[in-house]
């Protein structure tokens, strides 16, 4: 049976579809078949977050005994990524562009490796040559009449890796949702299909702990109407979503979106009206969520879909007015500077889309750019608020370019402040325990 969606008026499309259908039967192969085509020393592109071709990928892995140092390459995924186990080294080196959980281990013990590098930058390396793509393994919604298919959950850095690649081999489902906006790959351009009607990986919304929800009260505050906001995953955003209910006509332009901003939609708090770019429209490069939000923007024309070059460019984000960007942090030292993407000497993330969102908001029309994180880790037992970065931690965020920081205990505005003013500023929202020490240390260094 088919995977293709049918048509409304089958007979009005049936000569639209005789002019790719053919080449769509042709096209079509097992996952097993379709991964043929990779070879030893290959570098292999794969659709990230929820849009992950699982099944290819696994068929891809099961070639690890014909197969030597192969390249696989993608931002942050949900899936096993079998290709990073220990007894796959020699077969497969993943290249991590931004480190989730699933890679963390192999990249800290040597298997994997790390490339720092703004999300808004990412597809430069493949149009330039600099990172060339043999193989891209995407996941798409079927085609429509014309043989469009949607990347649906996720656009991000794919499209350009599917335009730059050798081959480019699609799992075509149809529980992927026809996403709307600069998100379509032709038929012509897919050289091997493979149905596969899976469920789409999922985020779920977790449980948003008291002091999250204290977070995005402070958040909340600083969020005016008529703001364009930019939200990550997480508790900290879903915390600030639920402190806007009594916002008017916000907007999204964000690098990716989540469920929570399905009921703001709904009940009128999302307008989008009032955005300076894009009026009327949700901007973002992929979607973390579960069905509810799959569903939701399938052939949704509130939500317009870009890849990251764009979504993330910092000129591009300055052109909303009142643009507000909220991203987290693991550490901040006394000085401002930001720590989003290592513990030490450890990596944990990447530098996605913080700085690009930092910078663009700071040079938006009354926009703010907002660090959030809890005041302490391990149980109260370490505070995140320091008097210098941990050694090998790496600075996300520098201290020129940090506005806002904010924990449960307040609010911290840095821009423009002396040394001796941010010392003092952080110190007032790090946790009560913490504030004798750090300002002890902070008075050791001349700073207070």
């Amino acid at each position: 049976m088919s995977i293709l969606r049918p048509e409304p008026d089958e007979k009005q499309a049936v000569g639209r579809r005789a002019s790719w259908l053919g080449k769509y039967l042709e096209k079509r192969r097992t996952a097993e078949e379709a991964v043929q085509v990779i070879r030893s020393g290959d570098c292999v592109y794969i659709h990230p977050g929820c849009a992950e071709p699982e099944r290819l990928a696994r068929a891809m892995v099961a070639r690890a005994d014909e197969l030597r140092k192969v390249k696989v390459i993608h931002i942050l995924t949900r899936g096993g990524a079998g290709y990073v186990r220990p007894e796959m080294v020699g077969s497969f080196r993943h290249v991590a562009l931004f480190s989730g959980a699933n890679v963390r281990e192999a990249i800290n013990e040597g298997r994997a490796d790390f490339v720092p590098i703004f999300l808004s930058e990412i597809e430069a390396l493949f149009s330039s040559g600099a990172m060339p793509i043999d193989v891209a393994l995407i996941h798409v919604s079927p085609p429509d009449e014309h043989g469009f298919c949607s990347f649906g959950a996720g656009v991000d850095t794919t499209k350009t890796a599917a335009e730059c690649a050798r081959t480019v081999i699609a799992q075509v489902n149809p529980k992927m949702p026809r996403a709307l906006g600069d998100s379509f790959i032709h038929l012509n351009k897919i050289h091997s299909i493979v149905e596969a009607a899976d469920e789409l990986l999922e985020f779920p919304m977790g449980q948003v702990s008291e002091i999250a929800m204290r977070i995005g009260s402070h958040i909340a505050s600083l969020i005016d109407d008529g703001s364009t906001l930019q939200l990550g995953i997480g508790e900290i955003p879903d915390a600030v979503l639920t402190y806007l209910t009594e916002k008017k006509n916000l907007g999204v332009h964000s690098e990716m979106v989540s469920d929570g901003v399905i009921d703001l939609i709904e009940n009128g708090i999302i307008t989008n009206e009032k955005k300076t770019l894009h009026p009327g429209k949700i901007v973002a490069g992929f979607v973390l969520g579960t069905k509810r939000l799959f569903d939701y923007i399938h052939n949704n024309p509130v939500f317009e879909f870009h890849p990251s070059h764009y979504v993330n460019d910092p000129f591009v984000i300055s052109q909303n007015y009142k643009q507000v960007a909220i991203n987290s942090a693991i550490e901040v030292d006394l000085t401002g500077q930001v720590c989003a993407d290592s513990i030490g000497y450890s990596f944990y993330s990447g530098i996605g889309g913080q700085v690009d969102f930092v910078r663009g908001s700071a040079r938006s029309k009354e926009g703010k750019s907002i660090i959030a994180l809890r005041s302490t880790a391990r149980d109260d037992s370490v505070s995140r608020i320091v008097p210098h970065l941990k050694e090998g931690a790496g600075v996300v965020t520098s201290r020129g370019d940090v506005h806002y920081v904010v924990t449960e205990f307040g609010v911290a505005y840095l821009h423009g402040k002396t040394i001796r003013e941010r010392c003092q500023s952080l110190i007032n929202i790090a946790h009560p325990k913490f504030r004798d020490e750090l300002e002890r240390s902070a008075r050791e260094r001349n700073r207070l």
